[in-house]
């Protein structure tokens, strides 16, 4: 008679979750050891990545332990873990922050990606939302960006993201429930709606973000 009762099978209940020890520091750099990632830069970042190479480097070394590295000829650069890198997602935090940098966004914007676990990039086109051309095309990013920036610095303050508008493409750093915000208010500008109608909708929005904080 085959004997069906996991209790003695096993030895434990069907209810146990299993228990695994800690991994010491010695597993997790052998684990971490040939771990490596590739970013692309575009070309019109190249300039400003050399000048900010400082600025790029030291949180990437100093806060994750990681080992960098610009590879001019690839136009890319080079992360890898090292013996000094303590968390396993670390590597991962590294590559958004430089590609945080890559697709415009400030250093001191980036880096907020390596102190904040619950931050996020969110890229979309002004064609995924309407397939305009020509003069509506342009209208629509006057729209979103506004006299001197001032729509696009309305939307950042509100929703408390940054925003990144690299022709019909459009990046927003920010954590979920602001992005999102910052999203809903771009689209209602590519639809058509005016300026004034999506401030004040970012004026409600951000007044109840204001009140569930407190």
């Amino acid at each position: 008679m085959i004997n069906t009762d996991p209790t003695t099978a096993t030895g434990l209940t069907p209810s146990s979750a299993p228990l695994f020890p800690a991994l010491t520091g010695s597993a997790l750099q052998t684990s971490l050891k040939s771990e490596m990632r590739r970013i692309p830069i575009p070309p019109h970042r190249m300039s400003p990545l050399k000048k900010d190479w400082i600025n790029i480097f030291g949180p990437l070394t100093e806060i994750l332990g990681l080992q960098v590295r610009m590879n001019v000829q690839r136009k890319a650069v080079e992360i890898r873990t090292s013996k000094h890198t303590k968390e396993i997602g670390s590597l991962q935090k590294g590559a958004d922050f430089v590609k945080a940098y890559a697709l415009g966004f400030d250093v001191n914007d980036s880096i907020a990606l390596l102190r904040l676990d619950d931050l996020y990039l969110d890229s979309f086109e002004i064609k995924d939302v309407k397939t305009l051309q020509g003069d509506h095309l342009a209208r629509a990013i006057g729209r979103i960006a506004g006299q001197d920036g001032k729509t696009k610095f309305t939307i950042e303050n509100a929703s408390r993201t940054r925003i990144v508008l690299a022709d019909t493409k459009i990046h927003i750093l920010g954590s979920f429930q602001n992005i999102k915000v910052a999203r809903d208010a771009i689209v209602s500008l590519i639809l058509g709606s005016p300026p004034g109608k999506v401030y004040a909708g970012l004026r409600t929005v951000s007044s109840r973000m204001r009140q569930r904080a407190l």
